[in-house]
């Protein structure tokens, strides 16, 4: 008997809107792009300057979308040059801006390993061997050295402390203000439209569905967007963004790739009175918990602390659980003489795109332009993004005036010579250049990696390690760990593990020497608790899941289950049969399950589909 041939699926109708500029995301360089461009609509006798072409009489219509709930709801703790920043508000104290402090001292310190558990090379226990011996000489305390100097590709001298969340506010109340800008939160965006090589506008995502994305009552079909000009600022994990560099038509460019990546978490702790950090102090750590783990700790005013670590995608273990080892950080000598006594204000998590100019997209084309952390703005050397993004939004805002002016249309040819031209010509870029290459020591090991950055920086870039595969397979448990624990233990951990639900990553550290974190109920607490003492996860109701795992035959053949462990807000569960399950309730919707999974297929690497989404972790700190 033949199968009923399927009936093909209705097409949904959907309402449409023609602005002229369609922009997606609020960060850093969606705050250049409004800012710089909202000042320039209307003249100074509130005439229009730049006219609309789809509401002739009116200035351009220009409407932005961001997927979470609230424009202030960014990732706390950024230092930045601000060079850029300070450019777009001549004359504004911007330290008056919450949280925000000028830079005032700068040190990077390696942490030795105190509690001999880190999966440390031959080279670093040698170096680490060499200053206990010599301490007295190289003023070893509290078991850290703080070198002599801060590289100067690192510094960030004359810059300033922020929260980022508390940034994007303020220029958000900015933007707003001149009235001239619609910027909605809370309005994901599912797709780009893409017509041929060109984008025509986005596509908001429907509301009133299940979790599977079927329509349930009060169904609204989302929006289609049309626009002369879509502007992508959605960041490294943003749907429209990834989707134009997957469309069969644009794609990425050849060469380039997007396989570098970091998991950003970090706390907002107030600091006891007698703490000694002064505002602007910034430290940057190396060496602990693992050699691969940077850390960070930068002091707000009103004795406010962002303490983190960044988790790179270079970390070639099968175990990097991102809190714990955030905790164990937050308990080195060095820094919980500081920390100690302190209280957990606000929590949070983000991937990086670490990329940098490796993982540059097509900046422009046909009706749509990139800008920020998406479009491969960020320093890999000096680890700085926020301002670099902000600048790449200004520049676009410089090319978008002078066409409209000039009334020439938003075409790849247009936008080249406008917008890239600028940012071709700018300090971003060249600073770019000389980063470009810096960090491919990374990809055969740490020493190499630090080295080749630092010979990369004081060259301006002239000499660099050589370039190798920016990807190597993940090593499994038994190649990672066998050499302490034996694969009958190895085994026996991962079928307990998995009848009870429990992590493997915890088990696996328990039993390499990691201590039990002393929980005091402040500071020091669970991740559970942390969600809930740090923020507070908000999902919209009446969206489908954004994090979907596409292929169930492979989540049950990976032994590592990355996205479980590395998943920073416990959204993602070892679930019944093997195969992952997800709570949108809990999720802060970092990414981190993207870029981590391990499951392979087809000749493609990764299993989950990750799509645009609502809500997100809220602080009012963040």
């Amino acid at each position: 008997m033949s199968a009923t041939p399927q009936e093909p699926t209705p097409a949904i109708e959907r309402q449409q809107m023609t602005v002229d500029i369609a922009c997606v995301g609020f960060g850093p360089a969606m705050g250049g792009f409004l800012t710089t461009l909202s000042r320039s609509l209307l003249n100074a006798d509130g005439s229009v300057r730049l006219e609309s072409t789809t509401s002739p009489g009116l200035p351009l219509q220009v409407i932005c979308y961001e997927r979470a709930d609230g424009l202030g709801f960014g990732v706390s703790g950024a230092v930045t040059r601000a060079r850029g920043i300070r450019g777009s508000f001549p004359g504004v104290d911007l330290t008056e801006i919450p949280m925000a402090a000028a830079v005032k001292k700068e040190k990077l310190v390696y942490l030795l390993d105190p509690i001999r558990a880190s999966r440390r090379s031959l080279a670093f226990k040698a170096a680490d061997r060499v200053l206990r011996s010599l301490g007295f000489i190289f003023g070893l305390k509290h078991e850290a050295f703080e070198l002599p100097f801060t590289p100067p590709f690192m510094q960030k001298h004359e810059g300033l402390v922020l929260s980022l969340g508390q940034f994007n506010q303020w220029v958000s109340d900015q933007v707003a203000a001149s009235g001239v800008v619609q910027i909605w939160p809370g309005m994901p965006v599912a797709e780009p439209l893409i017509e041929g090589d060109a984008v025509a506008g986005v596509r908001l995502a429907d509301q009133g569905t299940d979790l599977q994305g079927r329509p349930e009552a009060g169904f609204t079909p989302g929006m289609d967007l049309r626009a002369a000009l879509t502007v992508v600022g959605d960041g490294p994990v943003g749907a429209v963004g990834r989707k134009i560099d997957a469309d069969a038509h644009i794609g990425m460019p050849p060469g380039h790739s997007s396989r570098e990546w970091a998991l950003g978490m970090k706390m907002v702790i107030e600091l006891r009175d007698d703490s000694g950090l002064e505002p602007g102090t910034v430290l940057h750590t190396i060496g602990f918990p693992e050699p691969e783990i940077f850390g960070f700790l930068y002091i707000h005013p009103e004795r406010l602390a962002s303490v983190g670590i960044f988790v790179p995608s270079w970390f070639r273990s099968p175990i990097r659980t991102a809190y714990r080892y955030l905790q164990h950080f937050m308990l080195h000598p060095y820094l919980w003489r500081y920390l100690e006594g302190g209280t957990l204000k606000s929590w949070g998590a983000k991937s990086l795109q670490e990329s940098g100019r490796q993982g540059e997209p097509y900046l422009a084309g046909n009706g749509y332009a990139r800008i920020g952390e998406g479009s491969g703005s960020t320093n890999v050397l000096a680890g700085s993004g926020v301002d670099e993004a902000w600048t790449t939004g200004v520049q676009l805002a410089e090319a978008v005036i002078e066409l409209t002016e000039q009334k020439r249309a938003f075409t790849r040819e247009n936008l080249e010579a406008t917008y890239v031209r600028r940012r071709r010509e700018s300090w971003v870029d060249e600073e770019s250049k000389i980063a470009a290459e810096s960090r491919n020591g990374f990809q055969t090991g740490v020493i190499t990696g630090m080295i080749g950055m630092a010979v990369a920086g004081l060259t301006g870039g002239r000499i660099t390690p050589a370039s190798r595969p920016s990807h190597r397979e993940m090593p499994s448990l038994e190649d990672a760990y066998g050499s302490r624990i034996s694969p009958a233990e190895l085994k026996q951990m991962q079928e307990e593990c998995t009848a009870k639900g429990t992590s493997l990553h915890d088990r696996i550290m328990d039993r390499c020497g990691w201590p039990q974190i002393p929980m005091d109920g402040k500071l020091l607490v669970s991740h559970q608790d942390a969600l809930l003492m740090g923020g507070g996860v908000q999902a919209s109701p009446g969206y489908r899941n954004h994090v979907v795992f596409r292929r169930p035959e492979l989540c049950r053949a990976c032994e590592t289950k990355l996205c479980v462990e590395m998943c920073s807000g416990q959204a993602i569960t070892r679930g019944e049969d093997a195969v992952p399950a997800f709570d949108r309730e809990k999720c802060v919707y970092c990414g981190a399950c993207l870029w981590n999974c391990a499951a392979e297929g087809d000749g493609a690497r990764g299993n989950i589909e990750f799509n645009a989404g609502a809500g997100g972790l809220h602080s009012t700190l963040n």
